[in-house]
């Protein structure tokens, strides 16, 4: 499994300001260049540098993150950490991944709710069971490169953690009045869904809150 790791960036408003040196520079030896009639071979080298970076390479590595949001750098298909300090970065434009949107990751937390689903109860009895899963990202590795679709994981694994609890507990009494059931129980039996939802989803890097 990837672990997620931290990722280094520079300011983007210092990236900005050294963008700008370079494009100053390129200017004036142009400039100077025309003006002197000094085409030599090192200040060409030079200018030809200047103006790759400053107008090719250096604008793509400009970022923002809102509170709450993290992103992935990845270089050459390596993962080489998240950032999750919100702001305005910059950073080697070859580790933002394209497209950019899908290394993005909300870090908010979030609701979900499981259909009504038909199901037997431990007794065998038909029944229609519903909830509400309140989850957040914890870690944004295991959620992007260890399991596909971390949304649709989430979806697929709640699903099967409640059918397996209704399994396991009888809708109401029966012939045992202290056994925990699915309509007095809520408290215990909504402890339980959690424990086995977050044994689930744990391998997507998901907290499971509520």
């Amino acid at each position: 499994m990837t672990n997620e790791k931290p990722g280094r960036t520079l300011s983007g408003w210092l990236g900005l300001a050294l963008h700008l040196l370079s494009l100053v520079l390129f200017v004036w030896l142009l400039v100077g260049s025309i003006t002197g009639a000094l085409w030599t071979a090192p200040r060409i080298v030079l200018m030809s540098v200047l103006l790759i970076v400053g107008a090719f390479i250096v604008p793509f590595g400009y970022f923002t993150l809102q509170p709450n949001e993290a992103k992935a750098l990845i270089l050459f298909g390596k993962y080489k950490g998240t950032i999750r300090q919100d702001g305005f970065h910059w950073v080697n434009p070859f580790k933002l991944a394209v497209p950019r949107s899908r290394y993005t990751l909300s870090l908010r937390i979030r609701n979900f709710e499981v259909e009504k689903l038909k199901v037997n109860d431990k007794r065998g009895n038909p029944i229609e069971i519903a909830a509400v899963v309140v989850w957040r990202i914890s870690d944004t590795a295991h959620a992007l490169f260890d399991v596909d679709r971390y949304e649709h994981y989430v979806k697929i694994q709640s699903d099967a953690a409640l059918r397996h609890l209704a399994n396991c507990y009888p809708y109401d009494h029966g012939e045992e009045e202290e056994e925990v059931t699915l309509r007095s129980g809520i408290e215990e039996v909504s402890s339980v869904l959690k424990r086995e939802l977050q044994e689930r989803l744990s391998k997507a890097g998901v907290i499971v809150e509520e």
